[in-house]
């Protein structure tokens, strides 16, 4: 596995939980997050909901790195 293959796998990851982790947000409700009791994970709704922006956004700016990293074709062997 080269390079290349090893953060196009990242990236792809990286998308698919940046999904996850948008669709977990509750906009007034609970939202997806409170199926399975997944609203009980914190101890209060500010926290969560503090704790799932962290975790898209750091998805957010790995998804967009890779996304111009790859796009630029900087690590293709040349």
């Amino acid at each position: 596995m080269n390079a290349e293959s090893i953060v196009q796998v990242i990236w792809a990851v990286s998308g698919l939980l940046l999904v996850v982790f948008v669709l977990l947000h509750s906009p007034k409700g609970d939202g997806i997050g409170g199926i399975g009791g997944q609203a009980q994970l914190f101890t209060s709704t500010k926290s969560a909901e503090k704790a799932l922006n962290r975790i898209t956004w750091v998805f957010s700016i790995t998804f967009i790195a890779l996304t111009i990293v790859l796009s630029a074709g900087w690590l293709q062997a040349g």
